[in-house]
């Protein structure tokens, strides 16, 4: 049997859209099965790569020279659509990272529970979003992207509580923000399978969220240090720019990130959904 860290090194290695998240919903049921079986997998320890493999499509650019979005037009929404698709691919293989780059920390079973889930739920948003592109006649890998969210893990691959402020408490915090307005402009255009599949991504992104703040605490509280004062530590020294009101405080409060995380840096710090 392999160890989930292995598990987590085979999702990382797939490298079709379609392929990886088939194999990441399969290694989370697995992993499933064998908790409620009371035969836990071993967590292992694996070598993940330092990038996830990836189709040949899309052609990755810099951030720069990838085309605006203007969502007003059929177009304009296929180009929207295609970059949530590839958040939603990126966010797959962060997961399944975690889960293999920090083995050495040790980690109660229920963070690996958690991000297992999460990878699970990535997937199924991946192919969600997939389906909604191929409807409207196109599919991922039709536009070109760029790699901003792996750059981040990049950046924290050393780097654990890192990892936890930048990604899930910021760049996915930051989904919380914009998707209200992505739906809204779905729900004009009377496209009711992408409304439907937005809807539920931005209900579960809230758990995500939700458990890179709760293992953040958690790793806070053990080292006996403050985690608002590590969280603005990590995020000045892994973020350039300023965060980018407005926030969605009502939904980052229900994912425990307090409004006094992230305030204090809006006028330092920036990140734009287009970025990711």
């Amino acid at each position: 049997m392999a160890t989930l860290a292995e598990m987590a090194v085979e999702v990382l290695q797939t490298s079709d859209g379609r392929e990886k998240t088939r194999v990441s919903k399969r290694n989370a049921e697995i992993w499933f099965e064998a908790r409620d079986a009371g035969e836990p997998i071993a967590i292992g320890h694996a070598t993940p790569p330092d990038h996830p493999a990836r189709p040949e499509q899309p052609e990755l650019l810099s951030p720069r020279d990838v085309p605006k979005r203007k969502p007003g037009s059929p177009a304009g929404r296929i180009a929207l659509l295609h970059a949530v698709a590839h958040i939603e691919l990126n966010a797959v293989d962060l997961h399944w990272d975690i889960i293999a780059r920090f083995t050495d920390t040790e980690m109660p079973i229920g963070f690996y529970d958690d991000w297992v889930k999460s990878a699970a739920e990535e997937s199924k948003h991946f192919n969600l979003i997939c389906d909604c592109l191929e409807q409207m006649g196109s599919y991922y890998g039709a536009l070109p992207a760029h790699a901003g969210m792996w750059r981040a893990a990049s950046d924290t691959a050393e780097d654990f509580l890192g990892r936890l402020a930048v990604v899930p408490m910021v760049l996915e915090a930051r989904g919380l923000d914009v998707t209200p307005n992505m739906i809204a402009t779905f729900e004009k255009a009377k496209a009711t399978d992408a409304v439907e599949a937005l809807k539920i991504i931005y209900a579960e992104e809230v758990g995500h969220v939700a458990y890179g703040s709760k293992w953040f605490n958690f790793l806070c509280g053990r080292d006996n240090k403050d985690p608002k004062d590590v969280f603005h530590t990590l995020v000045r020294h892994y973020f350039k720019g300023a965060l980018k009101p407005p926030f969605n405080e009502e939904k980052r409060a229900d994912a425990g990130l307090p409004p006094d995380f992230y305030w204090p840096l809006a006028d330092q710090m920036g990140i734009d959904v287009s970025s990711i």
